[in-house]
């Protein structure tokens, strides 16, 4: 059997993780990073560690149920970790992992975008509808 080097594997990797096409197991974590909520729960985790009622505070309009299954999502792709401590009541606290620390930079980027275009965004929807 032939080894081969790390630059080879980057190199299969890279073929084999192409989200163009359409059996990339890629695009589900595309899925995942592109859902609102997914994005505000890791901005929100930013500032360390928070229990489920402090996200749901944090982020107004989220459900306890679309909370609950983001968190479940992030968590089962690595992204965040969960920690239960035995007290009465249990308490339960998430924060980001290492891999979720590393996609932070981006997803605090495509938020802060959003916030400081929305104006522009608004006139192009309006441009758009006047015409439509």
């Amino acid at each position: 059997m032939a080894t081969t080097t790390a630059a080879q594997r980057r190199e299969q990797a890279r073929r084999d993780y192409d989200a163009f096409l359409a059996g990339c197991p890629t695009r589900q974590l595309l899925s995942t990073l592109t859902d609102k909520w997914a994005a505000l729960v890791i901005a929100a985790l930013a500032g360390g560690p928070q229990r489920h009622s402090e996200l749901a505070r944090r982020i107004a309009g989220v459900s306890q149920k679309m909370l609950t299954q983001t968190l479940r999502t992030l968590e089962r792709d690595g992204l965040l970790s969960r920690t239960v401590t035995a007290s009465v009541p249990v308490r339960v606290d998430y924060q980001l992992s290492p891999l979720g620390y590393d996609l932070l930079p981006v997803m605090v980027a495509i938020k802060t975008w959003a916030e400081a275009n929305m104006d522009r965004v608004l006139e192009a929807r309006g441009r758009f509808d006047a015409r439509s």
